[in-house]
């Protein structure tokens, strides 16, 4: 799932260089920027306008390291366990008294002032496409299965959610998944897209690699020789033929083709969105400090998105399972930890240091944790740890979280938790709560049913400091 770089200890995830958008997925789920128009233009009708929060949004960046890491060899380490717990990593004071966490994140060790550790998230399955779904909606997986891929009947994803209940008449999506969407050959992996709300709610996908120097997403740049200029005079013109077109076409589809051309020319027009794409735009010494791999410039793209209004950015962490060693697991942590340390890093310092931290949570989990005991695998070779969703990790910094706080605390081999478990459901509350929606609003599906949008409850301690 990876490919060599230019620094030794820094994998490329393995995606195409040239430059794919798609707002939704492929295949069954698949949806151009004009179909993504298409239905924002339908759902700015069919959506009365909501009632925006009294204090300034929020936004979310969620990097997800698909495959699920080791809680025991990252930020949950058992030192005092025997050698097959503890692994083959030692543990790193952090600048809280207290934490320790993995050798191999030094540089997030010396900002545990900026986030959260919980270690005692929860819940009961193992399967990695049902985790995932679980962990990207806060929700249990509709009809789940072994093995379910994505599908119309999933509960939807996060921006999904937003997008639904606080519309947007803007040319910003409500949610950016990028640099790929998870999926392995033909199973697409649930949990990315609107699922029972309907494709008019969901996210853009990009694919791409923020990291090449041909980096680019053409349907949100004008074509080459078009000025702003002309192509106002252009959309004039088009006016012109659509006064036109009155005396011919159905009003009702008239209004619908017209409202999707403006969404589009305001799409095209817009300076933000286009300029927050171009990420050469940063100087060469911050690109550095993301790490010059896919990883570092998703992070760094992600934070441009947000700055320019996009609430919700997803940065996946692989295409699927880069994360899932059930061998060979402590070569692999030595090449994956430093570039996310790196780039989780340098995001966390450039929205402190630009007071936009507050108003940003950024979470880092996957979909379960790993096995307590390291065994070796028949026919491997080589040591490694299984599926455990009984208990794992997740770092929450930014959007009000107290940072420097450890919440829950697993057992002496961290097979479960000690303190009160949060479950997916919960991690969702979390997300909304930031985003300042109600966990409790009522949704409906494509058949109009009302459905209440999560059942958890947002992990308080996080945002008072007061550990349960």
């Amino acid at each position: 799932m990876s490919l060599p770089s230019s620094h030794p200890r820094q994998p490329v995830m393995s995606i195409p260089r040239r430059e794919l958008l798609q707002v939704g997925y492929s295949g069954l789920l698949g949806m151009g920027l004009t179909g993504w128009l298409a239905r924002k233009a339908r759902a700015k009708e069919a959506m009365p306008d909501s009632q925006r929060p009294a204090r300034p949004p929020k936004s979310v960046i969620l990097v997800f390291l698909t495959g699920a890491p080791s809680h025991h060899d990252t930020f949950d380490m058992k030192p005092e366990a025997p050698a097959e717990i503890r692994g083959d990593f030692q543990s790193i004071a952090t600048s809280v008294p207290g934490l320790y966490v993995c050798e191999h994140l030094p540089k997030l060790a010396a900002r545990a002032e900026h986030y959260a550790v919980v270690r005692t998230l929860a819940h009961g399955e193992n399967n990695h496409l049902m985790a995932t779904h679980m962990l990207l909606t806060g929700h249990s997986q509709p009809g789940a299965f072994f093995d379910k891929i994505a599908s119309r009947d999933d509960w939807p994803s996060y921006s999904a959610a937003l997008n639904y209940l606080r519309p947007r008449h803007d040319p910003l999506p409500s949610g950016v998944n990028l640099p790929t969407f998870l999926a392995a050959g033909s199973l697409t992996w649930p949990g990315q897209h609107a699922g029972l709300l309907g494709a008019m709610h969901d996210p853009w996908q990009i694919t791409a690699d923020p990291n090449a120097a041909d980096f680019r997403v053409d349907s949100v740049h004008l074509a080459p020789g078009i000025s702003i200029d002309r192509f106002q005079q252009r959309r004039d013109l088009l006016d012109q033929v659509n006064r036109r077109q009155r005396q011919l076409a159905d009003a009702v589809e008239h209004r619908n083709l017209t409202e999707q051309q403006r969404l589009a020319f305001s799409l095209l027009a817009s300076s933000s969105i286009t300029q927050a794409f171009e990420i050469d735009r940063e100087p060469a010494a911050v690109r550095d400090r993301y790490g010059r791999d896919t990883l570092g410039q998703s992070l760094l793209l992600a934070r441009r998105l947000t700055e320019v209004g996009v609430p919700i950015v997803q940065v996946n962490v692989g295409r699927a399972q880069v994360w899932d060693h059930h061998s060979n697991i402590f070569p692999k942590l030595k090449e994956l930890l430093p570039p996310l340390d790196h780039g989780v890093s340098a995001l966390l310092d450039d929205l402190a240091g630009s007071g936009r931290l507050d108003d940003t949570l950024v979470l880092l989990l996957g979909e379960f944790g790993r096995t307590p005991k390291v065994k070796t695998q028949p026919g491997s070779g080589s040591p490694g740890r299984d599926h455990w969703g009984n208990c794992f990790f997740g770092l929450f910094a930014g959007g009000g979280v107290q940072g420097g706080q450890v919440i829950g605390k697993s057992d002496k081999i961290g097979a479960y938790p000690l303190t009160n478990p949060y479950s997916a459901d919960d991690v969702g509350a979390t997300v909304y709560h930031v985003l300042g929606i109600d966990p409790a609003s009522e949704i409906r599906d494509r058949l109009n049913r009302p459905l209440r949008l999560n059942q958890g409850r947002w992990i308080e301690p996080l945002f008072t400091g007061r550990a349960t």
